[in-house]
């Protein structure tokens, strides 16, 4: 029988950084795409690496890949901060999402299943609760779980993939929305005729609402960056902190900010 080599490294696996790194980002990205975390709010390393139970290293690489994808600020002094948008960056941005967004709910026309239906109808109420009740965190997730839902009917995963890192920088800017600038529409809430359009097969309706639903629903909120642009008011801030849950595996935590 053969001596067993003790220079050889133990019959285990080896975790890899990268993998970390990876959860610690699909995280940060999640949040920052879904609004949990406001135009403005600074990134603290040891205080995000204790929330999520992870050393420093893993968070400080995903939030610099964040800072090369623009969804994060670095000045200076290396403070990172969530990206705000000017007026004039919020609306080159929702130029490009109306070609997108309207080709993708096109497409999402011939592929949507009753399932995706009642699952868009669901979230619409969700969204509609969350708004009646003030509940403003909730209402800016659903809104965007309402319409990755759609995109992602679509079946053309990388106009997906387009679409979401837009809406990775445009997600903190729509926290703004609430309370000053919430969504009003000319008739019904064009959900509603996005919905009814996929429903009855017809794109150019749906196209058409999803179109709608970004020019007139975010008419207060393009109100109020003129307002911020002028120097009529300061940019909203929100102190508190959104819950960063840990990766898969480990015991939530969460800290506040100082």
């Amino acid at each position: 029988m053969a001596t067993p080599d003790k220079r050889s490294p133990p019959a285990v696996r080896t975790i890899a950084r990268e993998s970390l790194t990876s959860k610690v980002y699909g995280e940060l990205r999640a949040g920052l795409t879904e609004g949990r975390f406001w135009p403005g709010y600074r990134f603290k390393i040891r205080e995000l690496a204790v929330a999520m139970q992870v050393s420093e290293t893993p968070c400080r690489e995903a939030l610099m890949q964040l800072v090369r994808e623009r969804a994060l600020d670095m000045d200076a002094g290396r403070s990172l901060k969530a990206a705000s948008l000017t007026l004039s960056q919020y609306l080159e941005l929702r130029t490009v999402r109306l070609e997108l967004e309207g080709m993708a709910a096109e497409a999402a026309t011939r592929h949507i299943t009753s399932a995706q239906l009642a699952q868009l109808e669901k979230l619409h109420k969700t969204l509609i609760k969350a708004e009646t009740l003030g509940d403003w965190p909730a209402a800016v997730r659903t809104n965007w779980l309402f319409h990755r839902a759609i995109y992602a009917a679509a079946q053309m995963p990388e106009l997906l993939a387009l679409i979401e890192g837009i809406w990775l920088r445009n997600g903190p800017m729509l926290n703004l929305l609430y309370p000053d600038a919430a969504p009003s529409y000319d008739g019904h809430h064009q959900h509603l005729a996005v919905i009814d359009g996929l429903r009855r097969c017809q794109p150019a309706q749906v196209r058409a609402a999803i179109q709608a639903d970004m020019v007139e629903g975010g008419r207060g909120l393009v109100a109020l960056l003129e307002r911020i642009d002028s120097g009529e008011i300061d940019l909203p801030v929100r102190a508190a902190v959104p819950v960063a849950p840990a990766p898969a595996g480990r015991k939530k935590s969460a800290v506040a900010q100082r």
